[in-house]
């Protein structure tokens, strides 16, 4: 999911296992959204545990998104990252809390994760997404990615996109 700039607002990334709770409860909250907003519905799966080993290093990570004055460290996001191939990542599951979007957040994270998928040793960072999610859409489309033919197998996205992340790009 995505935003725009409006009142900023001050946040954490903080680098979780893909199966600690609060990275299990943001999945959780990314999946129900999804299948509020895709016509046919949204079934995860057994993703969250399937791919776990994916989204940890040495070949990926995984972030969670806290209000940085918040002292319950609330979770408000999400996202991960894997390793497709040499040199190429995979942006998963990049999503927000509703409240939250509009405010510079999505823009942030979505920096953070391409420094973090440049630590990894990706050069190129790619991802998919749905029609039913303009604004993320619209997101990826302003921070730079092109579109690009279809690299994957899932049934759900509309979009592939991918973006140069090496350093000076």
């Amino acid at each position: 999911m995505a935003d725009d700039n409006a009142t900023p607002m001050t946040v954490r990334f903080d680098l979780v296992d893909p199966l600690h709770p609060d990275a299990v409860w943001a999945l959780g909250q990314y999946f129900a959204e999804l299948d509020r907003r895709f016509p046919d519905g949204f079934d995860p799966g057994d993703t969250v545990d399937a791919d776990a080993h994916r989204l940890r290093a040495p070949v990926g990570c995984f972030v969670v998104v806290r209000q940085a004055n918040s002292l319950e460290r609330h979770t408000i996001g999400c996202a991960g990252l894997q390793t497709l191939d040499a040199g190429i990542g995979e942006l998963k599951r990049m999503w927000l809390a509703p409240w939250v979007r509009r405010r510079g957040v999505g823009k942030r994270l979505l920096t953070e994760m391409e420094a973090r998928s440049r630590a990894l040793g990706h050069r190129t960072l790619r991802l998919d997404t749905n029609a039913n999610l303009p604004e993320a859409v619209a997101l990826y489309q302003r921070a730079g990615y092109r579109s690009i033919e279809r690299y994957n197998d899932n049934p759900y996205p509309d979009f592939f996109f991918e973006k140069s992340v090496a350093e000076g790009s």
